[in-house]
């Protein structure tokens, strides 16, 4: 009788630290997921005023560099492979449920595009400065971390969430999103015929809208996946991927109009008849 009272005091110490440890992640979940979207509005000035140094706008001068197709690789990698260790350690009646295995699932079938597909369809492709690839490899375990750790062990549904209009509707948009991304990406690398080099106006499907097709549809995941989640950290990377791509887009679209003079006018930067 002793002994088993020795075990129930003990276990009880033991469930009380973890509760506080959980509730102290769940704490640190929500600050992260404000720091991300602060950042995100950061950005937008920041990548506006001083845009970026990759792509196109690599300069040769740059030492540090990492190969177009190893830095997409590496860089998304971490997106894919930590909510994957997250997902390892935990609780199984989380990942039971199908509203947490479904938006999981939606999270890496991106990122496995990203890191394992996308890379090797690059035709060509310039150099990543290694200062850039590196941040780029940062937020990636971070938002890996911070999405693959809330839907694993802390987002609560209802068995019927992913029959709810709110998470349909994401769904959709999800859908939509990543379609047009990846045709969108499609259309950019066949404006070259084999053996040409430059750059050319892009045509067809939302390039006839806006100048970043790509980016919009990216744009449209995201958010189609935060409200499918309904979480801070899903709206959080979707406010930081609008803010960030638009202030690329933004860089994109003025060197088109300074490069080719007959470029439509009347295309926006990121979103259809707005912006």
């Amino acid at each position: 009788m002793e002994r088993a009272e020795a075990a129930g005091t003990t276990r009880w110490p033991r469930a009380a630290c973890l509760a506080t440890v959980m509730l102290m992640e769940q704490r640190l979940l929500d600050a992260l997921a404000y720091l991300q979207s602060g950042l995100g509005i950061l950005c937008l000035p920041l990548v506006g005023h001083f845009g970026t140094s990759y792509g196109r706008y690599f300069s040769p001068s740059l030492s540090w560099r990492v190969p177009a197709r190893s830095a997409w690789a590496l860089q998304e990698l971490p997106s894919l492979a930590v909510p994957l260790l997250v997902c390892a350690r935990a609780p199984a009646e989380r990942l039971q449920r199908w509203p947490n295995r479904v938006l999981l699932a939606m999270f890496l079938v991106h990122y496995v595009h990203r890191a394992l597909i996308f890379p090797f369809l690059i035709r060509g492709g310039k150099p990543t400065p290694f200062f850039t690839w590196s941040l780029a490899f940062v937020f990636c375990a971070f938002n890996g971390y911070l999405q693959g750790t809330y839907l694993s062990r802390y987002a609560a549904y209802d068995e019927g969430w992913v029959t709810g209009p709110r998470f349909l509707a994401g769904f959709i948009l999800w859908l939509m999103g990543m379609l047009i991304n990846i045709h969108s990406d499609h259309t950019l690398r066949n404006l070259r015929k084999p053996g040409e080099t430059g750059y050319k106006i892009p045509r067809g499907g939302l390039f006839e809208y806006v100048t970043a097709a790509n980016y919009f549809g990216e744009v449209i995941e995201w958010f189609g996946f935060a409200i499918a989640s309904w979480s801070i950290q899903g709206m959080a990377f979707a406010v930081f991927t609008f803010s960030f791509l638009l202030g690329r887009a933004k860089q994109h679209h003025q060197w088109y109009l300074e490069k080719f003079e007959d470029y439509p006018k009347c295309r926006k930067i990121l979103i259809p008849f707005l912006v």
